[in-house]
């Protein structure tokens, strides 16, 4: 990692590595402050690497398309054209320059950007509160939305910082549910055998 490491804008503590390029808040050491910490792929490069990519160029090498006072690394695997260390965008093993990646993530030609995340806690949590508007719907919905919780509880949580409260509300409520069901048929069938 480079020498100078990202500092929380709160406290100036540095930023744990750990912690860098994760897709939610973590609190800082320092001040405890949620804060997300994204950086370039640049950034991640050794000086000597950097220094390479800088150096002047001689007669015959080839340019960064987008800077053209700096050499060219490789090229873009989107469109072709060369890139230097700074425009290099990698992306599992293959390398983009900022429009391609750009246009990828619009147009959906490149399959590994996350573009949205289902928020299955939401649905969870629907499945149980909406049915309760038709009683006889949560004989369905309400061991739905169990094994929606329990099958989802490790998926990548939203894009903003959520926690699992939705999901265990909606295994309690689904549950109070289902014992109600339960203790619904077991009175039915108790009235129709006094019978």
């Amino acid at each position: 990692m480079s020498a100078q490491r990202p500092r929380c804008p709160e406290c100036q503590t540095p930023i744990r590595e750990s912690e860098i390029n994760q897709l939610r808040f973590s609190p800082c050491s320092g001040c405890n402050s949620r804060l997300q910490a994204e950086l370039f792929p640049a950034f991640f490069r050794t000086p000597a690497t950097a220094q390479a990519a800088e150096s002047v160029l001689l007669e015959g090498e080839s340019t960064c398309f987008y800077h053209p006072t700096k050499k060219a690394i490789l090229p873009c695997a989107g469109c072709g054209r060369f890139l230097c260390s700074l425009c290099d965008c990698d992306l599992n093993g293959e390398h983009f320059c900022p429009t391609c990646l750009e246009a990828g993530r619009t147009r959906k030609k490149i399959k590994n950007i996350e573009r949205h995340r289902t928020r299955y806690d939401n649905i969870a949590l629907s499945l149980v509160f909406f049915p309760m508007l038709v009683f006889y719907v949560t004989f369905i919905t309400a061991p739905i939305a169990i094994v929606l919780a329990v099958r989802h509880w490790n998926s990548p949580p939203s894009m903003v910082d959520r926690t699992k409260v939705r999901y265990v509300l909606a295994i309690v409520f689904a549950s109070l549910q289902i014992v109600g069901w339960c203790i619904l048929i077991v009175v039915l069938i108790g009235a129709f055998y006094a019978r």
